[in-house]
């Protein structure tokens, strides 16, 4: 497979099977994703990976558990066009994969909230970086992200990042014993994405290369 086959395949699986993935698969995907860009070779990211008896725990231990304020604002506040309609885009082509009509919204509630079961995915990580961090080391965490997500494209694996989990930090920070000055981005599901559900059948649609490109 090569680097635009990965690229197009990649997709923010939300169900997956339970096909167990191995501690050591993942260490070997985490150590190539390395590799990507850091500026100054800093290397912010801090990867908390659970797995196998962790998820375990981690799912009895969330389960107790209520979700807050998102620590960092996900969006931007009035989120101005084209980036408002892409986003509602998104949000209704997933809702009608799913059969969920916009009326019934405790059953997309319900669905919002398999976010914090991973989607059903048998492993996953936490990506923290250290709160003195600026918004290029926040630059670095999304180039080591998309590197471990084509990675696990290659292995035969899928994956979700998943934002919605700043809505759990306090949650996420005491399970994972992260220290205070580290700070969550995000979440990372990883398993093999179950073919039969229609959701995962979704595509994003992608602005034209006209729209925001210019030759100068």
């Amino acid at each position: 497979m090569n680097v635009t086959e990965a690229t197009q395949r990649r997709a923010s699986i939300r169900s997956f099977l339970s096909d167990p993935v191995s501690d050591q698969q993942i260490r070997d995907l985490l150590e190539v994703a390395a590799r990507a860009p850091s500026g100054g070779n800093v290397q912010p990211w801090r990867i908390y990976v659970i797995n196998g008896e962790s998820m375990e725990q981690f799912r009895s231990f969330i389960a107790e558990r209520k979700p807050g304020e998102s620590e960092y604002p996900v969006y931007p506040p009035n989120l101005q066009e084209p980036y408002r309609t892409n986003r509602f885009e998104l949000g209704e082509a997933m809702y009608e994969k799913l059969g969920i009509p916009r009326e019934d919204k405790a059953a997309r509630l319900a669905h919002l909230a398999r976010n914090f079961d991973f989607f059903g995915a048998p492993a996953a990580f936490f990506c923290f970086v250290e709160r003195n961090m600026g918004s290029a080391q926040w630059s670095d965490l999304g180039m080591f992200l998309q590197t471990f997500m084509l990675l696990a494209i290659e292995a035969g694996l899928d994956t979700c990042p998943q934002e919605a989990w700043a809505n759990h930090w306090r949650s996420v920070q005491e399970f994972c014993g992260a220290p205070d000055d580290e700070m969550l981005f995000c979440g990372m599901a990883v398993g093999k994405r179950d073919e039969t559900k229609s959701v995962n059948g979704l595509r994003s649609e992608r602005m034209p290369l006209e729209q925001w490109a210019k030759w100068l």
